[in-house]
């Protein structure tokens, strides 16, 4: 396993299926845009995330020119397609899809782990740990698909933190074992998802606008929903994600914090990316009426917890507490507050203003 390896091909193929499983994330919020609507979306993003998650580790342990790697991720990306397909009804009639197939592409990736070890590239002892976290976690999520409602909701979160937790049941030491960090790869594997992410968000915006008849009005609404993406861009690949490869290369514990910096903390920059999608969305539909409370939540704190993430992954990683992107993210919860009768072209502009801001001040 080297070092200087990076994304190969099929894993590109592969996180592009996966993408679009979160991205789904986006109808199933856009269905219920209420505080119990966001919770259902975020525990499904939660999950969805830390099975692609996984995979970035044990493909990081992995053989690169492996048919069994190839193999474990092209059944995976058939697997989370469907997973995918099933989110914007897995809490209706589509819930044993979702649970099923999930379950099973948690499982191919707990085969390929076990294979690295097998070839020397990761500990099985740390492995073993995990693997039966995801086993108690995986009978929660099939058993949630058998019941509705709450039954369902309570089953499947409890999944979910149990999942999150199986490193955690590992002492740190044991983790820092777990296996050698190719820094190349798995920075980039993060960054990819990350710009994935972002484009998916303009293709959403593209076709919300697609719905309604294209005049300058809408177009310049368009227009503010890219250069918002764009601000979010370079905020994280203007100089944070080399600075975080290069920190990584030198650290003394690369497994706790790559870990800690990238599998946990990176959920927070997703999320804020779905939930701004959904905003903005609502922002195309609507260019010259006011928002509602919760759309207008959506567009404002979708970017702020997505700056207060970016600022999270700086101070794990890099040591450094990112006052701007925290203003900014407290100048956008201001801007929800106050923008209740502002048009939704008006309310874009501004967070673009507050981005624009940020991204000038950093960049000198």
């Amino acid at each position: 396993m080297s070092d200087d390896r990076t994304t190969s091909p099929v894993e590109l193929l592969w996180d592009l299926v996966f993408v679009f499983a979160v991205t789904q994330v986006t109808t199933l919020l856009a269905r219920d845009l209420t505080w119990a609507g966001f919770g259902r979306g975020m525990l499904v993003l939660a999950l969805v995330w830390w099975a692609w998650s996984a995979f970035v580790w044990a493909a990081n342990a992995a053989d690169e020119r492996s048919l069994t790697m190839r193999a474990a991720l092209l059944g995976s990306m058939v697997l989370i397609f469907v997973t995918g397909l099933a989110v914007p009804h897995a809490f209706g009639d589509a819930g044993w899809i979702f649970a099923s197939t999930y379950a099973a592409v948690r499982f191919v990736h707990l085969a390929l782990y076990a294979d690295a070890s097998r070839r020397g590239n990761a500990r099985w002892q740390s492995i073993v740990g995990f693997a039966a976290a995801t086993g108690l976690g995986m009978a929660l999520l099939l058993a949630g698909a058998g019941v509705h409602g709450n039954a369902r909701i309570v089953l499947w979160a409890a999944a979910a933190l149990i999942d999150y937790a199986g490193p955690a049941w590992l002492t740190r030491q044991r983790l820092v074992g777990l296996q050698r960090v190719a820094v190349a790869h798995f920075a980039e594997r993060y960054g990819l998802f990350v710009l994935i992410c972002l484009g998916e968000s303009i293709v959403g915006i593209g076709l919300a606008a697609g719905h309604h008849h294209l005049d300058g009005a809408l177009a310049g609404v368009v227009a503010i929903g890219a250069l918002v993406t764009a601000a979010l861009w370079w905020t994280y690949f203007d100089r944070t994600a080399d600075e975080a490869a290069e920190r990584l290369r030198a650290h003394d514990e690369a497994v706790l914090a790559a870990a800690d910096s990238y599998s946990y903390l990176h959920l927070l920059l997703v999320a804020g990316i779905i939930v701004f999608a959904v905003g903005a969305k609502a922002m195309v539909g609507g260019v010259d009426s006011a928002l509602g409370a919760a759309p207008r939540l959506a567009l404002c704190g979708g970017l702020a917890l997505y700056l207060a993430g970016h600022a999270a992954f700086r101070l794990r990683l890099l040591r450094a507490v990112a006052w701007p992107e925290l203003l900014a993210a407290a100048a956008l919860l201001v801007l929800f507050a106050v923008s209740g009768s502002f048009a939704a072209w008006v309310v874009g502009a501004l967070a673009l203003a507050a981005l624009t801001a940020l991204v000038l001040g950093e960049h000198h």
